[in-house]
Parts: structure tokens; sequence; C-alpha cells
């Protein structure tokens, strides 16, 4: 029985991280997608970090007047890329639910997990 208390205490001071990034050209919808994911987390009593945002990705993308060598360029199309990240601390299940949620084709989402030591849990 002692062996299971310790395996339980080593696993509540080390938690799972779950990490989710999103990105997507459309800033309102991201921000939409975002904000309704913290909702339900604050509901929920789920610790979440974030939304943090990044600096937006400015791409430019030259566009070509035919699909020769030659026949010039139009002005290129410029496009911006926004990411947030949040992180769940523990809730396992949560996590889940979120990344098993379909998302709109215009919302990237990426997923990691780690197990992180608490601060201050002597290891």
């Amino acid at each position: 029985m002692a062996f299971c208390h310790s395996r339980l205490s080593v696993r509540l001071q080390m938690p799972f991280v779950t990490t989710l990034t999103f990105t997507s050209g459309d800033r309102h919808r991201l921000e939409d997608i975002v904000t309704e994911i913290k909702e339900s987390a604050e509901q929920k009593g789920v610790e979440l970090k974030g939304p943090h945002p990044k600096q937006p990705q400015e791409l430019r993308i030259p566009q070509s007047k035919s699909l020769g060598p030659t026949g010039g360029r139009f002005d290129s199309w410029n496009h911006s890329v926004y990411t947030r990240t949040i992180e769940i601390v523990g809730y396992e299940e949560f996590a889940r639910t979120v990344t098993q949620r379909t998302f709109p084709n215009a919302i990237h989402v990426e997923a990691g997990v780690e197990q992180r030591t608490q601060v201050g849990s002597g290891s």
C-alpha cells in the first residue's frame, strides 16, 4: 500500500501540462475560439494559463500573372497569421475534450503534452 501512496505523491507533484497552439488568418474567429475554451475552463474550475498572444506573422505571397516563367507579377498578397497559446495544467479529461473537438477550417490547432515538476516539490 505504501508503494501506491508513493506513486500517487509523485503523480500529484508532476502534473501533465497540455499546451494548445491555435493559429489562423482570421483573428476574430481565433479570439472567439480561445475565449470559448477559456470560459468553459473557468466554469469547470480547470487551471488554464492564457491565452497568450504572439506577434502576428506577416506573410508576403508573390502572384504571377501567368503560369509560365515570363509574364510578370501582380502585387504580392499580404496575409497575417495570428497565434494564441493556452496551457491546461492537469485536468487531462478537459484537455482531451478540447483536443478532440472539431474546429473551423480557418483554425489550425497543435497540441503538446509534457509532465512538469511543480515549483517547490523538491524534485
